[in-house]
């Protein structure tokens, strides 16, 4: 079998195991977010907090929620660090320097889980469990909580009233997120992924030397890893690791773990707001997005250029044989298309092409399929922007989901499309302008800038991954895109839920026959359209500079 064919298939069967988990996921997420019991591990969480859960919120209260659990989960992460050498489980590593301890607390909070370390060489076994997995449980769960109080504003009407952020988050990690990477933890655990806590040992004889590892509860660690599109690695390697990712099975299963929920939430909005078809037309947007840009990422690496190429069956630098070029580009763009960040692969070897494709996919705003939550609300922003764009074109005020779409509504759009552009392209000019920033570039012309576009594209847009040429362990890139990492995750917040509130607040306005029908292919195609031009006009002349001018070159 060709490795193009290969990659064909375990792409069919990805959308096929998509397309069964698609309606029970999505339907079941209505549930727990609809529903008014409360079970009794609930309570008890909710009693240690001093939460009451049946209290609804209106959006302020709702973001001054999110922004102080944010903040404490922040404090409590960066705090752990700088005691990890007093701490038990520790394998003698000593604190973490206060630069890189913020970086990586502002990371994970934020979930982005970009990491300036070696995490086998760096994070012993307290910090790694008790500090980083537990943000990726909570990280995911505060962004699925802001999606569906945005999804509430277009289910409500006559009420500023969102929910409760407290409710939604415990749920949204005890019915959702651990249920499911139970489960997956045990089928990565046979695949061969380690679970254990075992200290520092040899391994070996290499080149004249001993290596050693580290073991660890990696595979509890790796599903919600990529389960709540985290992305930050046990080892640094991160899903190249074959303690992390076995085999081609796991590769694929890792796959589907991060794509699984982001996707089956389009049901939940569906569900929730009483118009399955609505759901069925922003999956189809996202769907279309995911599988042109991984057909884009299949051709530019398959393609030949020379004998070495047609040897290797592709562009095969950088990657795991285990996986070949399909399984890996499958992975780069599920993984730059959504906030995970995980990486099987070196995406700073991808042809110049294939590594603009995967900055593409975040620059577009992680919206296809988009981050566990953050996906879902990204893309219905963007939606707000099509049918204003539409409203423009027949001269009638925009609707969507009988809400009408007035100046308030397009400048919090407008904000929250604004703010990952002006960071990534702000801290992108200042690091090209100043000596030392540059200093930290392995390569110089326009794969160097690439590395420092990747970098704040990264990291504003709560991705996490990186063309690793780049040393970004230092105290400018340590500072600068922790900030980009807080900014990037918060400040749309501010505007999503502040958007959730003022459609809340709105009382329906009946369908016409002028009514613009977004269940619609029309619809869909023109919100396709709008992501590409939107995204283009914004980032164009960097790409050009950078991915286009390497891609040209060679």
């Amino acid at each position: 079998m060709s490795p193009e064919i290969a990659g064909v298939l375990q792409l069919l069967a990805l959308i096929a195991a998509l397309a069964l988990a698609y309606r029970p996921l999505g339907d079941y997420m209505a549930k727990v977010y609809s529903s008014e019991k409360h079970h009794r591990p609930e309570k008890w969480i909710y009693k240690a907090i001093g939460a009451n859960p049946a209290a609804e919120m209106r959006w302020p209260a709702y973001l001054r929620a999110v922004l102080a659990f944010s903040a404490v989960s922040v404090l409590f992460l960066y705090l752990m660090q700088r005691v990890q050498g007093i701490l038990p489980g520790s394998l003698g590593f000593v604190a973490i320097d206060p630069d890189q301890a913020f970086n990586t607390a502002a990371s994970f909070v934020a979930n982005t889980n970009w990491q300036s370390y070696y995490g086998e060489q760096a994070m012993g076994h307290v910090v790694q469990t008790g500090g980083l997995a537990v943000q990726n449980f909570v990280s995911a769960a505060v962004g699925m909580a802001v999606a569906v109080a945005l999804v509430r504003g277009f289910a409500r009407s006559r009420t500023g009233e969102l929910g409760n952020f407290w409710a939604d988050l415990v749920r949204g990690t005890v019915r959702i997120l651990l249920p499911i990477s139970v489960i997956g933890a045990i089928v990565l655990v046979a695949c061969g992924a380690i679970q254990n806590f075992a200290g520092i040992h040899e391994v070996g004889q290499f080149l004249g030397g001993a290596q050693q590892w580290n073991g660890g509860a990696v595979a509890s660690q790796e599903v919600i890893k990529e389960l709540g599109t985290n992305g930050g690695g046990y080892f640094n390697a991160n899903s190249a690791h074959p303690f992390e990712n076995p085999t081609p099975f796991s590769n694929l299963f890792e796959i589907f773990l991060i794509l699984l929920i982001p996707f089956a939430l389009t049901r939940t909005f569906g569900r929730m707001v009483g118009n399955l078809r609505q759901g069925y037309a922003i999956l189809a947007t996202m769907g279309i997005i995911w599988v042109a840009f991984t057909a884009l990422m299949m051709w530019t690496e398959f393609a030949h250029h020379g004998p070495a190429f047609d040897v290797a069956g592709g562009a095969m630098e950088g990657k795991e044989t285990r996986f070949g070029v399909g399984g890996s580009s499958i992975f780069a763009v599920a993984t730059t298309l959504t906030s995970t960040g995980a990486v099987n692969s070196f995406h700073s070897s991808y042809t110049g092409l294939g590594g603009g494709i995967a900055m593409l996919g975040m620059q577009l705003g992680e919206i296809a399929p988009g981050g566990v939550g953050s996906g879902l609300y990204g893309m219905l922003i963007m939606a707000i922007i099509a049918v204003f764009i539409a409203g423009l074109m027949v001269g009638r005020t925009p609707e969507y989901l009988g809400k009408k779409i007035s100046t308030q509504q397009i400048k919090l759009a407008a904000c929250y499309i604004l703010i990952t552009p002006a960071l990534v392209l702000g801290f992108t000019a200042a690091a090209m302008a100043l000596d030392t920033p540059a200093n930290s570039m392995t390569n110089t012309g326009a794969h160097g800038f690439s590395e420092i576009l990747y970098a704040y594209t990264s990291g504003a847009n709560n991705n996490g991954s990186a063309f690793a040429g780049l040393n970004a362990d230092t105290q400018w890139f340590n500072s600068t895109i922790g900030i980009a990492m807080l900014l990037g995750r918060f400040l749309p917040m501010v505007f999503v839920l502040a958007l959730a509130g003022s459609l809340a607040e709105q009382k329906p306005v009946p369908e016409t026959a002028g009514t613009l029908r977004t269940d619609k292919p029309l619809y869909a195609g023109l919100l396709v359209g709008t992501i590409l031009i939107i995204t283009g006009l914004t980032y164009f002349p960097a790409l050009a500079l950078g991915p286009l001018a390497e891609g040209l070159a060679s």
